[in-house]
């Protein structure tokens, strides 16, 4: 009797830990979709059994080209009824551009409950460089040009011109760019205060990049790190959306709650399946 009532009190303690857990909304990048993201929610429940994953199937594939706006909007609906069934809370872990529609989300959803956000290989302070994605958008066009096209209404149509970020063509960035400039709070507007707010309600955010990324140009744009006129990288802490805490950055800072994982030898399409990615820049973050 005491060995059947021990295994039960076992069970039941199981049972808790596991319910610990709190859900896990995963938003996916760039041309693809869920089933790109099957490795990494069967790491999650190998370490941390009974949580549950949700990928949200919205714009995947080449629907993910639609404005950010509009995919923004779409996305903020399924996360807020997610969130809802959850008032204890979820974790949000967001890849590529989805990262930066996941920014969007959180800043222009009022009293959200997402503890802590991770930003998977995401160009957080913008794209500017040739690679095999561009290719696919714009197959003529080298970056040093890519502006003629992004930076008027048609342009601002297309998903990656809404986060293109020429540095030698600054001034129609912030002028023509109503995506990116908006969410850095560069481009100043009547809702800063509010999404500063919202977007401080997560208690944790993770970046994660490397320098093999391949994708994501420069790859400290994962890390909120980007290029200055002359092409060199100028890291966060040196950006001026951070010293001017334009949407909070600096105060998640402060507090101690930003965390950077720094991982070499990664290439952009290879973070959500490396299992080392995951035990060393995520597991911590999703209990």
């Amino acid at each position: 009797m005491k060995t059947l009532q021990g295994s039960m009190l076992l069970l039941l303690l199981a049972a808790g830990y596991m319910d610990a857990y709190k859900p896990i909304i995963i938003v996916h990048g760039l041309f693809d979709g869920p089933k790109e993201f099957r490795k990494l929610s069967g790491f999650i429940t190998k370490v941390h059994p009974g949580t549950e994953v949700m990928t949200i199937s919205l714009y995947d594939n080449m629907a993910s080209l639609k404005p950010m706006w509009k995919q923004v909007n779409d996305f903020r609906k399924t996360i807020d009824c997610i969130m809802h069934k959850y008032p204890d809370g979820v974790h949000l872990l967001c890849f590529s551009q989805g990262g930066l529609i996941c920014r969007a989300v959180l800043s222009t959803i009022p009293h959200h409950n997402v503890h802590t956000f991770i930003a998977l290989s995401s160009p957080l302070a913008g794209q500017y460089g040739e690679t095999s994605y561009l290719k696919h958008v714009f197959p003529h066009r080298v970056k040093k040009t890519v502006h003629l096209i992004c930076y008027n209404r048609l342009g601002q149509k297309v998903s990656i011109c809404d986060y293109w970020n020429d540095p030698h063509h600054r001034l129609n960035y912030l002028r023509s760019n109503n995506f990116l400039p908006l969410l850095n709070g560069e481009t100043p507007h009547s809702n800063m205060k509010a999404w500063r707010n919202n977007f401080l309600r997560i208690k944790k955010l993770v970046l994660i990049g490397g320098p093999n990324d391949g994708v994501i140009t420069p790859w400290q744009s994962s890390h909120f790190g980007f290029y200055n006129s002359t092409e060199d990288v100028v890291e966060m802490r040196n950006q001026k959306f951070y010293q001017d805490d334009a949407f909070g950055l600096k105060t998640l800072d402060v507090r101690g709650d930003i965390s950077v994982c720094i991982r070499s030898g990664v290439k952009h399409t290879e973070w959500h399946s490396n299992f080392t990615v995951f035990k060393s820049c995520m597991e911590e973050w999703l209990t």
